[in-house]
Order: structure tokens, then sequence, then C-alpha cells
């Protein structure tokens, strides 16, 4: 199997240097790498070039698109009977091609995604974002399980593989973001491709540095959940009302504390229980007492910027049936 590493980049110079490092000492090697600079101020030109000489790499700059459409840039140029796509944030552990190689040929998947786990390197903050976006108290760890909550198991970008195959049959992304993975994914399956999780192929996802970034990135995902709803609506399922129904929660315990006292003390003892919760959990899964403290920060950003972001797209273009330019 010959691959074709994917990896969409905009301002991120000393991220695709990580990356091509992890590339570099990846076990197999039958794979070529295209870089796609999608009309960044802060080029990586000369970073990538010095890896040139240590991998089979191509790099274009094309104008800003966003990132769909670089992939699809890429895709066009791909040599590789099989396309893997990785967000610029990521690093790779030396024997994830390997891993992908032996599972396709075990168990052939047209299209997968892998999981995500944050890296020993990563600072607190970033562990404790890693958590929120895995937690089962969260996203119900969707991104990594083969039977996902909401049903069919959908790949996402920032760890994706499809073969060349369902590419020339499906076509590339319709929409650069707002949920263009989840999109593509669900694209693919109608074509009768067969889609699954990979659980050993997982990378180690940076995401955001800083709890602000990571609650504007959230926020967007929320969004997103509606974009994917008006190309599929069958897709929307109770789940992903969850995190507005936190939220409405919330608000309803700081009115009934303000207003009502007696409800707010009910509220406020299942706050506590949800908090607790989270933080036992955390504090499992980390090692640490830090990590956990803060993962309740970022499970409570995750669940409200999404729940947030969610409500404010569904109420525009659901209730109201506002036109919002498709992304």
């Amino acid at each position: 199997m010959f691959f074709s590493v994917i990896i969409p980049l905009y301002n991120r110079p000393q991220e695709i240097k990580e990356l091509l490092e992890t590339l570099v000492q990846q076990t197999y090697k039958h794979f070529e790498v295209l870089v796609i600079e999608d009309g960044s101020k802060l080029d990586a030109a000369d970073i990538v070039k010095g890896f040139t000489d240590q991998l089979d790499l191509r790099y274009y700059v094309k104008e800003n698109g966003g990132q769909g459409f670089a992939r699809n840039y890429a895709f066009e140029r791909a040599k590789g009977d099989y396309f893997i796509i990785f967000d610029s944030d990521c690093l790779i552990p030396p024997d994830y091609l390997q891993i992908v190689n032996d599972s396709l040929a075990t168990h052939w998947l047209d299209a997968y995604g892998g999981p995500d786990a944050a890296h020993e390197s990563f600072t607190p903050t970033q562990k404790a974002i890693s958590y929120a976006m895995t937690s089962p108290f969260t996203t119900g760890g969707i991104r990594g399980n083969k039977k996902a909550i909401g049903g069919q198991f959908h790949p996402r970008s920032f760890n994706m593989g499809l073969s060349r195959a369902a590419w020339q049959k499906a076509g590339g992304f319709k929409i650069t973001r707002l949920g263009e993975d989840i999109e593509y994914s669900i694209r693919i399956h109608s074509f009768g491709f067969k889609i699954g999780l990979i659980p050993e192929a997982k990378v180690y996802h940076k995401r955001r540095t800083n709890l602000a970034q990571f609650y504007k990135q959230i926020h967007f995902f929320g969004r997103a959940r509606i974009n994917i709803y008006k190309f599929f609506p069958d897709t929307l399922k109770l789940v992903h009302f969850f995190p507005a129904a936190f939220t409405v929660f919330l608000i309803f315990m700081i009115l009934s504390n303000i207003f009502y006292p007696p409800l707010g003390i009910f509220f406020n003892i299942i706050l506590a229980l949800i908090i607790m919760l989270i933080f036992f959990h955390a504090w499992w899964k980390n090692k640490s007492l830090k990590i956990a403290l803060l993962g309740v920060v970022a499970s409570f950003i995750q669940l409200t910027a999404y729940g947030l972001g969610f409500m404010q797209d569904f109420w525009k273009r659901i209730v109201l049936k506002k036109q919002v330019p498709t992304l």
C-alpha cells in the first residue's frame, strides 16, 4: 500500500515542523507527504524545505480557501492508493502507518478514522482539553468508539483516511469547514463504502493551547452540527441536544439561585455531583490533580460552548429559517 499523507496548513510553521519530525520516524516507509499552505501569512516554506531530503515531500501554496478545499487540492495531486489526512497540530506515533497498513490488509475499510490522545509533552491545559474532547461525560467518547452514540461512526479529519476509489466515486469535500469531515463521511457511506474505526491508529492532537481558543473552536463545532443537519436532516439525533440541555440547566441554576433559592439548592446538588464525577474520572485518567481540576473547567467549556453554538444556529437556521452562507 502506498499512502499519500495530506496536511492542510495555515499559519502553523512550528506545528508542521513537529509533525514532519514524527513522519520521518515512521517504521513504514512507503508513503509521500503533501503539505498544502492555504494562504498563510506566516508560511512554513523554509521549514518544510528542510525535510525534503528525509521524506518524499511536496509543498504547495494556494490562496486561502479553508481546510476542506485544501485537502481537495491535495487529492487531485496525490499519487497514493490511499489518502491519509492529518491536522497540522498532530503528532504521529512511529508505528502509525504500519498499524494502518496491517489493519487494512486484514480488515479492509474504504474510509477510516482513528482516536486521539494527549502526548506526555503536552501542557496541563492541552491534556485537560484532550480529556474534555474524549471524555464519556462530554462527547460520549464518540471519536474513539466503533459504535457512536449518535449512530454510524464518522471519521474526523484530524485523523482520517480514505481509498482512492472512495474519493473517485464520492468526490472531495463539498464544504471547507463547519462540519466538513462529517458531511464527507456521511456522503462516502451513502455510496456503499465501508467505514470504520481503527482503534490502534491514534494520533496525539494538540488542539488549542489555551481555554479561550478552545471555547471559540467548540462554539464553531456546535454551529457545525446544524450545518450538517442542513445537508442530512436525519442525522440530527437526541444526543446532539445534550450540550444545549446542559447549558440551559446552568442558566436555570443561576436564575433559581437568584430568584428562588430552595430550587437553586436542588440544582446546586446536581451540579456538584456532575463536577465530582468529571473530576474523579479525569484524575483517574491522567493521574494528576492539576489536570483533573483543569479537566472540569475544560469539560464545562466544551459543553457550554458547543451548546451555545448549537442553539445559536438552531434558532437562526431551523426556527427562523434564515439563510446562512455555507462554508
